[in-house]
């Protein structure tokens, strides 16, 4: 079965400095026209950071559209163009003051496939030391740390709400259970 769509026109409602939104006219598999509102965005880098202690290194901040504090791994969007790794590396570093050993890629996560083409580059990283966080000018923060175990009950119980962090937390669980 044919499950392809295809675009017959794209149209720009605005275009920001995160993100771009548009109107596509398109044509379903059955030849019927349809239309698709898409958010662009350069997709983003999440890493990891795991001490030798067995715990993670989280940051809260304010989530604007949500208007709640929410523990999260560091994260941060793409520059166009940006290699995931080094940009994971920088934020890593920036935001926790954490420096990396021995990183594994997590894969990728798409976090809203039905509206939004972002793409989220996922890592875990061994902290190798840390040192004092930089974090950007509009950035306010703070970091905890939380031992894996307490981290995966806390995706369990909904205390963790950000999805690549909750996504992050549970594959690492599993992966370092093999």
């Amino acid at each position: 079965m044919n499950l392809e769509e295809k675009t017959v026109l794209e149209q720009y409602i605005y275009k920001g400095r995160i993100i771009n939104l548009r109107v596509d006219e398109i044509t379903l598999p059955n030849g019927a026209p349809a239309k698709r509102e898409v958010v662009e965005h350069h997709g983003g880098v999440c890493v990891a950071p795991l001490t030798a202690e067995g715990e993670l290194i989280f940051v809260r901040q304010f989530r604007y559209p949500y208007k709640e504090v929410l523990l999260e791994l560091p994260a941060g969007k793409l520059e166009k163009g940006e290699e995931p790794l080094a940009a994971g590396l920088r934020e890593l570093k920036e935001e926790t003051g954490a420096e990396a050993l021995n990183v594994t890629d997590l894969g990728k996560l798409y976090p809203s496939p039905g509206y939004c083409g972002e793409v989220i580059h996922m890592y875990l990283s061994e902290v190798a030391a840390i040192g004092k966080t930089n974090p950007d000018e509009d950035e306010f923060l703070e970091t905890v740390t939380i031992p894996l175990e307490k981290a995966v009950q806390m995706v369990i119980d909904g205390e963790i709400r950000d999805a690549k962090t909750q996504v992050m937390v549970l594959k690492i669980a599993r992966l370092l259970n093999k």
